[in-house]
């Protein structure tokens, strides 16, 4: 005859616990309720002093974490995108709303864009800001490089002269590499063809999304 263990026994008594507790298909494909919100069944009762759920001699907790929680907002045609994590700040900007069609030239509307997000940059007293630029899949990929680096040394430009020489700049274009959304359709490459600026935060609470802005060109842009 087997002899049980206590250790035993708790690891059985919560095994058993768990498996009463898992929802079954039907309840799973169940769209009625979401996710999390339905309690199939009452918690397991566990005992916090068995032998089975204390830590093994000379074992340790590991090191509290902080999650990173990520807040993104967008406008409702997506030319301007602002995401805050807890490290960082970046803002997306379409290339159509910054350049003409398959150009590195800012539009005059470019520059309160710019200027809002140099704003920023002084709000969070960054030392370094990252401009990056990206085309969509359209084109040779010589070409996309060329114009994604242009696009961003010209908002680059523009933020330097707001900033003044207390910021350091890493200023990069990707062509076609790094895309956030389906170049298979006209809406995924404009969200594609963008300028990318971010920079560390410092406030401990994301702001309200700012104006940006970037163009869709034809890199298509």
């Amino acid at each position: 005859m087997t002899v049980l263990t206590p250790r035993v026994t708790a690891a059985l008594a919560v095994l058993a616990a768990l498996t009463l507790a898992t929802p079954s298909p039907a309840a799973a494909d169940d769209p009625s309720e979401p996710p999390g919100t339905v309690t199939t069944s009452p918690p397991p009762e566990v005992d916090a002093n068995s032998p089975g759920l204390k830590l093994a001699q000379g074992a340790t907790l590991a090191p509290a974490k902080v999650l990173d929680i990520k807040s993104v907002v967008e406008d409702l045609g997506g030319e301007e995108r602002r995401e805050d994590t807890n490290e960082n700040v970046t803002f997306a900007l379409q290339a159509e709303v910054l350049f003409p069609k398959n150009s590195a030239k800012l539009n005059p509307q470019a520059r309160s864009r710019i200027q809002t997000i140099a704003e920023e940059i002084k709000k969070q007293n960054a030392g370094t800001v990252r401009v990056f630029g990206f085309t969509d899949n359209l084109g040779s990929y010589a070409h996309g490089l060329t114009l994604s680096k242009k696009r961003a040394e010209a908002v680059h430009d523009l933020l330097a002269a707001d900033l003044g020489g207390n910021v350091t700049f890493e200023v990069r274009g990707y062509s076609e590499d790094y895309p956030i959304a389906d170049n298979s359709s006209e809406e995924g490459r404009k969200k594609n063809r963008r300028v990318e600026v971010s920079f560390p935060r410092t406030t401990a609470e994301p702001e309200t999304a700012a104006d940006t802005g970037t163009d869709t060109g034809s890199e298509g842009s």
